[in-house]
């Protein structure tokens, strides 16, 4: 735990988020659901040696977030018959390599499916900076403001998830 804090505290801590957010399509191996709002809460901590940007933070994650939708897409695109069969052995992949694989392997045209991926990447970005920069300006930089972040980034995700699975009313009839 002393080392991430540590990490955050450094300017390392741009080159970190992007390289997770940027695995994190294919193989979350530093959640950046989580490591996202905890950068973004070190401004908070007065005593630290380095203060990450806010705005840079933000665009950081959320060009990560792009490029990684375009590695899947490009994959999908090109993917064919063993892309699907690795997929298909998949426990549960996550929303966001879902969509841009099968906008990739629908073969949509990368000008209509990179608009919506800037706006879901900056748009989760956003989000993801002011809920950690808020949390730690409102609970301190302590890592009680990393965990209320993180639990209120994935019960917004969920709560949007369930919105998104319960039908409509016109759909029920």
């Amino acid at each position: 735990m002393e080392s991430v804090g540590s990490l955050v505290g450094s300017p390392w801590i741009y080159a970190v988020v992007a390289l997770s957010v940027l695995l994190d399509v294919f193989l979350p191996v530093l959640p950046s659901g989580v490591l996202v709002p905890t950068a973004a809460a070190a401004p908070a901590a007065s005593t630290a040696a380095y203060v990450p940007d806010i705005l840079v933070l933000t665009l950081c994650a959320a060009t990560a977030s792009v490029l990684g939708d375009l590695v899947a897409y490009r994959l999908a695109w090109r993917g064919g018959a063993r892309l699907d069969r690795a997929l298909a052995r998949s426990r549960r992949p996550g929303p966001a390599p879902v969509v841009s694989l099968g906008a990739g392997a629908a073969r949509h045209r990368a000008r209509d499916f990179l608009p919506w991926s800037a706006l879901a990447g900056f748009t989760w970005a956003g989000y993801s900076v002011a809920l950690g920069y808020f949390g730690g300006q409102w609970l301190g930089a302590t890592w009680l403001a990393a965990a209320v972040s993180a639990v209120a980034l994935l019960a917004a995700g969920a709560g949007a998830g369930y919105l998104m699975r319960k039908p409509q009313a016109s759909e029920a009839r």
